[in-house]
């Protein structure tokens, strides 16, 4: 007899995020009213987080396959080949609503996410990153906002133990209701050690693991489906508390457990918790699911079904197990302190039955609470192309060198050092380079020379200009960024975080950015192995920026023939590789110098094959030790680039730009494709010739030296005076951010 003491009223169906005509689906499908549990049930699995109705259609237009992919999208994280027996795995995720309702618990429970769906795997993480967008700076919330994020993913990741190796941070006032805080972390495998969520085998037991199950988080993935507005404080009680520690002794406990071959499927209890989390077990494996809640460890009293399957209390995983090792498990999870509970079994009928005191509180077709979730195709349109901008339009600036002070104090360009340094990004004793280049490298523990590289990245302003071009360029600035520190491009994982796709230019936007990404992708040979989607990213009807957020990863055989982007030695020459025209529309220079933020003109072009020829040589040079430095040109175009080289090395350079360009177009310009390489003076015309036989474009504009930047002959900068500027606005900024 199933239990159903709760009317289900319009009001009651519109509070579950659920549209009528999704809930006369739920109606056709099992033939009756739900129950409360039930409706809750749906309302997780069928919610935009989880169930990505508006983005499946196109999301399945993406390279997922290549050479090294072991498993692509699907499972909690991608894994890729890396050679020796290793894998590694990883993946991207967004905890953006409780970031900005809660912002220190909420970004250290997406760290904690984001871990969990690595190490479920079987892999122990060994690096994570992040990408944060606040608004913009006057906005009385936005200090707030920074100080509870950097300090939330700083206190999860340095007590759980994983360097936090690198990421990006940016302001702009379409964040201003609604930050973006998407995480990503990366583990190591063995590839014939590698475990997924699949469940098998029937009557076996269905087993709850880690931390007790609480009220927080119910909830929490319907109020990440849907818009903020002026109630948006009332939804605090939707933020999970996460605990670190507990997480510490999870990883130990599961890599022991798994190590003793008792485990068959393991998922972990993310979103939507303990439903989501039976669900895709029981349905991947075309099995029944039957849960006893009366034996789930809780930490409060009374628990009803429905708040205990919607629970997102964290560090909490589901197993199946083998029975014949059921001792031998809960033995290994008693000596580290967690809870070891049978839970469930799974079944053949393809049924999902919840009991609690006897009563059934939940009994629906498993297959079709994932398979039969709403799938739309939402109407969209085109972003119109805008025109390309005459570098002419933008006047000069009177002074070239305050210029480029200027721009590298912006909000949006200066050192990120006071964010980083919360972070410890030397545990492990495997970092060999850390945030401030273009790409982290880490050393592959086990191994005495093999490394990987990671970075993450995306321009959100070429993104609204031109969302197919913008979706091109996260790539390709991914490609670059790791073909910089020398590493071959391997597989990406995308966050891909947009407003309300139920708005036809929302969507447009989203489906323009998708095509970009997959163009790039495919002539990249870059698949994408993992992801997530966050919609809804708006607050009183107002907007995110497009921000399709892209994380990578590379392979390096040997981290001692490693790139960094410092200065080196005097008497260097430096040489840039590519094509400088000047592009000036939706720059730094266009946006933040000459007033141009909002204006309609079209970001810089993305050539492909370009890319993939640059970038291959860039890596051949690094592998063979022929340069001493090199950095990837990006936001604020080559002066900056080489004004980052100078302040990293504390070194400056005399520059000649030998061009019929106007000069602010060729300091400024963010034409895409390029490098800044060093190489000793001796053998700058040997690289200039490997170049130049490579069809790549390249010219000597400067050589190393002294302690000051110059441009032409003009006025000297002094490099300590730019690192000044650069250094200080951020921790001046946030001097005045509240105790939290």
């Amino acid at each position: 007899m199933i239990r159903n003491d709760i009317e289900i009223t319009p009001e009651l169906i519109a509070e579950h995020g659920l549209k009528p005509d999704e809930y006369q689906r739920i109606l056709d499908l099992i033939g009756r009213e739900p129950t409360l549990t039930e409706l809750g049930i749906f309302s997780a699995m069928w919610n935009e987080h989880c169930s990505y109705k508006s983005s499946k259609k196109w999301l399945r237009t993406l390279p997922t396959t290549g050479e090294r992919v072991i498993c692509g999208p699907g499972e909690n994280a991608g894994v890729v080949d890396i050679g020796d027996g290793q894998a590694v795995i990883f993946k991207m995720e967004s905890h953006n609503h409780p970031s900005y309702i809660e912002p220190h618990q909420g970004a250290a429970t997406g760290v904690g996410g984001i871990l969990r769906d690595v190490f479920t795997m079987g892999a122990r993480p060994v690096a994570a990153l992040n990408a944060l967008r606040f608004g913009e700076p006057d906005h009385p919330r936005t200090r707030h906002v920074v100080s509870g994020v950097v300090a939330g993913i700083g206190g999860y990741g340095n007590s759980f133990g994983v360097p936090t190796v690198g990421g990006e941070v940016n302001f702009d006032p379409s964040y201003n209701g609604n930050c973006l805080v998407n995480a990503f972390a990366a583990g190591l495998a063995d590839t014939d050690k590698i475990f997924y969520s699949e469940a098998k085998g029937v009557g076996l037991p269905i087993v709850y693991l880690g931390s007790k199950t609480g009220r927080d988080g119910i909830h929490g993935a319907t109020m990440a489906s849907a818009e903020f507005d002026q109630d948006t404080e009332e939804k605090r009680p939707t933020v999970q508390i996460g605990d670190p520690f507990s997480e510490k002794l999870l990883l130990e406990a599961c890599l022991e457990l798994m190590a003793s071959g008792a485990v068959i499927a393991i998922q972990d209890m993310g979103a939507a918790g303990l439903t989501c989390s039976a669900v895709e077990m029981g349905a991947k494996g075309n099995l029944g699911v039957e849960l006893n809640l009366d034996a789930v460890p809780c930490r409060e009293e009374g628990m009803t079904a429905y708040e205990m399957m919607l629970s997102e209390s964290q560090e909490r995983m589901l197993m199946v197990l083998d029975p014949a090792m059921e001792e031998q498990a809960k033995a290994i999870f008693r000596k580290w302190d967690l809870d070891f509970a049978i839970v469930g079994t799974t079944t053949d009928d393809l049924r999902f039955r919840v009991r609690q005191h006897g009563d059934v509180m939940a009994d629906l077709p498993i297959k079709e609470l994932g398979d039969e979730a709403p799938e739309y195709d939402r109407p969209w349109e085109a972003t119109p192309k805008p025109a390309a901008l005459d570098p002419s339009s933008l006047p000069a600036p009177n002074d070239i060198g305050k210029a480029l002070e200027k721009m590298i104090g912006l909000p949006d360009m200066c050192s990120r050092r006071w964010v980083w340094e919360q972070y410890d990004h030397l545990i492990q004793g495997n970092t060999s380079v850390g945030p401030g280049g273009d790409a982290a490298v880490i050393r592959v523990d086990g191994t005495e020379k093999k490394g990987l590289a990671f970075t993450v990245d995306v321009t959100p302003r070429y993104c609204a200009a031109d969302p197919f071009e913008g979706g091109k360029q996260a790539v390709a600035e991914c490609w670059r960024n790791l073909s910089a520190v020398g590493a071959e491009p391997l597989a990406v994982t995308d966050n891909l975080n947009f407003g309300n796709p139920e708005k036809p230019d929302i969507m447009g936007q989203f489906v323009g950015c998708i095509q970009g990404i997959g163009e790039a992708c495919r002539a990249l040979d870059f698949p994408v192995v993992s992801g997530n989607v966050s919609l809804y990213n708006e607050t009183n009807g107002q907007g995110i920026l497009p921000t399709p957020a892209i994380g990578a990863v590379g392979l390096l055989p040997d981290v001692t023939a490693r790139a960094t982007i410092a200065f080196k030695a005097g008497n260097d020459a430096v040489i840039v590789l590519g094509d400088t025209k000047g592009h000036l529309g939706q720059s730094i220079y266009h946006r933040d110098l000459a007033d141009g933020r909002g204006d309609a003109s079209a970001p810089p072009p993305v050539d492909l094959t370009l890319e993939r020829r640059h970038g291959d040589f860039v890596r051949e040079e690094i592998r063979a030790r022929r340069v001493t430095a090199v950095h990837d040109v990006s936001d604020g175009g080559l002066l900056v680039a080489l004004a980052e080289m100078a302040m990293a090395g504390n070194m400056g350079a005399e520059i000649t730009a030998k061009t019929d360009l106007a000069l602010h177009a060729w300091a400024f310009g963010e034409d895409q494709g390029r490098y800044v390489v060093t190489v000793p003076d001796g053998e700058a015309d040997a690289l200039l010739a490997r170049a130049e036989k490579a069809g790549i474009p390249a010219a000597r504009i400067g050589t190393t030296g002294t302690h000051e930047l110059t441009l032409n002959g003009g006025t000297p900068i002094s490099v300590a005076g730019l690192k000044a500027i650069h250094e200080g606005w951020l921790p001046t900024y946030m001097a005045a951010a509240p105790e939290l």
